[in-house]
């Protein structure tokens, strides 16, 4: 059993992180690659044993997209495309408990979609008290509702569990103008306001999960997992020279 280090110091007790389920398919983004999943629960482990509490949500496009599988097929109501998602994500936390557990750590996994044989219901009290005795959660389901991102259900999580930001894993290092693959003169920014992601229409988040932290004063960060030790820098120290921030002191 690993052991919690308070070496070191640190901005945050508590965060929400959320990751994509493309990141845990490595370059092709589909399905599960080892590597990958081994690197960021080691990451995550990492910045647990430092003292942070963590919590995960997790999304599921590696396996199922639920707006675009419904748009393509031509054939799958929303609702039902979303709930294929949602069962999605289960798969992909059953994976990062199993990952984490094998380095050493301690997980709960909680859904918002009734699974009792493989995770717990999300309870917010009880989550709460699982990051109190040092376990990573890792939050699957979605809201258990269709029509709600994965972003949305890490904010709405964040706030429930009294997260001090928002951390959002990507394999960009930031918030840009435009897509940087698509347009080499995209500027990235540093520091950002609610106002100006909503606005702008800036591709990092949808309105939703952006309107609830902006109603809430919940800070958030984008930045790239892709580098090791990020996570840490996000998490620890006080650095910010990595990502862009999204709070209500950034600019209009």
């Amino acid at each position: 059993m690993s052991q919690t280090k308070n070496t070191g110091p640190r901005v945050y007790k508590r965060v929400m992180l959320k990751l994509s389920g493309e990141m845990l398919g490595g370059e092709s983004g589909k399905g599960l690659d080892v590597t990958t999943l081994k690197s960021f629960c080691q990451q995550v482990l990492d910045v647990q044993q430092r003292g942070v509490e963590i919590a995960l949500v997790i999304g599921g496009g590696n396996i199922m997209r639920g707006n675009p599988a419904s748009k393509e097929s031509g054939m799958l109501h929303r609702a039902t495309a979303d709930y294929m998602g949602m069962l999605g994500t289960v798969i992909n936390a059953l994976a990062l408990q199993d990952a984490i557990e094998s380095l050493g750590g301690q997980t709960r996994v909680m859904s918002a979609i009734e699974a009792r044989a493989v995770s717990e219901p999300y309870i917010r009290r009880r989550a709460i008290r699982h990051l109190e005795k040092k376990r990573i959660v890792i939050l699957a389901g979605g809201t258990g509702h269709p029509y709600f991102s994965t972003d949305t259900t890490a904010a709405l999580r964040a706030m429930e569990i009294n997260a001090e930001i928002l951390l959002k894993a990507t394999k960009v290092d930031g918030i840009y103008s435009a897509d940087p693959k698509k347009d080499p003169t995209a500027q990235r920014y540093e520091h950002l306001s609610y106002m100006q992601v909503l606005k702008d229409r800036l591709n990092v988040m949808d309105s939703t999960a952006i309107s609830l932290c902006m109603d809430n004063k919940l800070p958030i960060l984008v930045f790239s997992v892709q580098q090791p030790g990020n996570i840490m820098k996000a998490c620890l120290s006080g650095e910010r020279e990595i990502g862009t921030l999204v709070d209500d002191k950034g600019p209009a």
